[in-house]
């Protein structure tokens, strides 16, 4: 691919990303499947792995969520609550751990899989192994 396609492909797949986060944190409203969206985002992902000249502040990639429904109010955590990012394939796992083993080196990895849960993250304080008062909840 060249990279005047990927640069249009990219535009297209930011496009689309963001009228279903906008969909679904705003407006509380899906049109396509979690799988559907994860697969749009993980063709942007490998695109912009490709031609990294093209990311931008502005890609899905490079951001976490989007407008949060009036509803919820805002929660400041001590310490940032991270995404993982969908993994379709073993070597995207391998990178994964790669790249955490250059920043960590002395890390050691024990891999289990879970159902997943979109949209869900939960923060617990506890003090002295007590689960606090300020348990906080965020929906991504």
């Amino acid at each position: 691919m060249k990279e005047q396609e990927a640069r249009d492909r990219i535009r297209r797949l930011k496009r689309e990303i963001n009228h279903h986060r906008y969909l679904y944190h705003v407006l509380d409203r899906i049109e396509i499947s979690d799988d559907a969206l994860d697969s749009l985002k993980h063709g942007l992902r490998q695109l912009e792995e490709m031609f990294p000249r093209l990311i931008t502040a502005d890609s899905p990639t490079q951001r976490v969520g989007g407008v949060a429904l009036e509803k919820f109010s805002k929660v400041k955590h001590d310490r940032p609550m991270l995404s993982l990012d969908d993994v379709f394939e073993k070597e995207e796992v391998v990178k994964w751990r790669d790249r955490i083993q250059k920043l960590i080196p002395s890390a050691s990895f024990t891999y289990f899989v879970e159902q997943k849960i979109d949209g869900f993250a939960i923060s617990l304080m506890y003090d002295n192994g007590v689960l606090g008062v300020g348990y906080r909840l965020a929906f991504s």
